[in-house]
């Protein structure tokens, strides 16, 4: 008899054709009120769980008694109660490898546009106000040999020392729970406590997972130990940063600019001050968006849904506790 898995996330027909093979499926196709609706009407025959972008609390998971594995189609698991979880032996699995290089990229493409100032200069030429050549007053700053700082060397933090040491010859320094000797060796690499790399950062980039001890890590205090030309970066989570402190230091140009892809609030309020700053470069979230990667990326939440629900140890397992139980 196949075990019955609820989805609520839309997948490419190889992939859908793959779960209805093994399993019985309800797909929910949008988390609107009937979707979720939906969704609470499916949970108590469900075995196993496969979506992003829903936060999955105590409150949900108690309508699924029979529930023995949760699929998420992300790096982050901070929408996922995983001490709950867990308590009911219930697998959480994620996709860890698979974005690596791409949200990399992502990155990248942010220091290069902030430094650059390409969206704001593109703007211009696309209102028709580029009449003369540009002039102090439009210039940006170099990328090429600048101090690249990185807070987090998780697979991404090492994938944007590798393009900053390598690509623009950046002297690389960072600050991590612990010091990564093999990192050091690869790229040069200097370890640094979190207000050295706040200080001597160029480009300052923000890629690791929030928590309890990283959710609002970077406020108004660390902005004051950035000097006036530092580019602030933030591929990682939104509530890492203190939004209105970003803002703050952004306004006084305490610090130059910012390239951000992660927001405490998502989709950003269209309200937002910083949608009104040029020293900006804002996108939605966009870290693992591409065609290729966010196929991966499901390919591998399926690989691991099944895994569970045979009784496999799943390859991303997050919650290996639940596996001992």
């Amino acid at each position: 008899m196949k075990k019955s898995v609820v989805l609520y996330k839309k997948l490419s027909a190889p992939l859908m054709a793959r779960l209805h093979e093994q399993a019985d499926v309800t797909l929910i196709d949008a988390l609107d009120e009937a979707g979720l609706a939906q969704l609470r009407n499916a949970l108590p025959s469900a075995h196993g769980l496969l979506g992003a972008s829903l936060r999955l609390d105590a409150g949900l998971l108690d309508l699924a008694p029979h529930l023995e594995a949760v699929a998420s189609v992300s790096v982050g698991v901070d929408n996922y109660d995983i001490d709950y979880l867990t308590e009911r032996g219930i697998l959480l699995s994620n996709t860890p490898d698979v974005l690596t290089e791409t949200t990399a990229d992502t990155g990248f493409a942010l220091i290069l546009a902030t430094a650059r100032r390409v969206v704001e200069l593109a703007d211009l030429v696309r209102a028709g106000q580029w009449n003369k050549s540009i002039g102090p007053s439009h210039f940006g700053s170099d990328v090429h040999g600048k101090t690249l700082g990185i807070i987090g060397m998780g697979r991404i933090g090492e994938a944007l020392a590798q393009r900053g040491h390598f690509g623009f010859g950046m002297p690389v320094i960072y600050h991590s729970h612990s010091p990564k000797p093999a990192v050091e060796a690869r790229f040069g690499a200097q370890y640094r406590s979190l207000q050295e790399v706040l200080k001597e950062a160029d480009f300052l980039c923000l890629t690791l997972p929030l928590t309890a001890q990283t959710e609002k890590l970077i406020g108004a205090e660390e902005f004051a130990l950035m000097g006036p030309e530092t580019i602030f970066i933030n591929i990682s989570r939104g509530k890492v940063v203190d939004e209105a402190a970003l803002v703050e230091a952004l306004q006084q140009r305490t610090i130059r600019a910012a390239g951000l892809d992660v927001f405490e609030k998502e989709p950003l309020d269209h309200a937002s001050p910083l949608l009104r700053l040029n020293n900006v470069v804002a996108t939605p979230h966009i870290g693992s968006a591409t065609h290729e990667t966010r196929e991966a990326m499901a390919r591998c939440a399926v690989d691991n849904l099944l895994q569970a629900l045979a009784g496999e140890r799943p390859q991303n397992l997050v919650n290996a506790a639940a596996w001992k139980q």
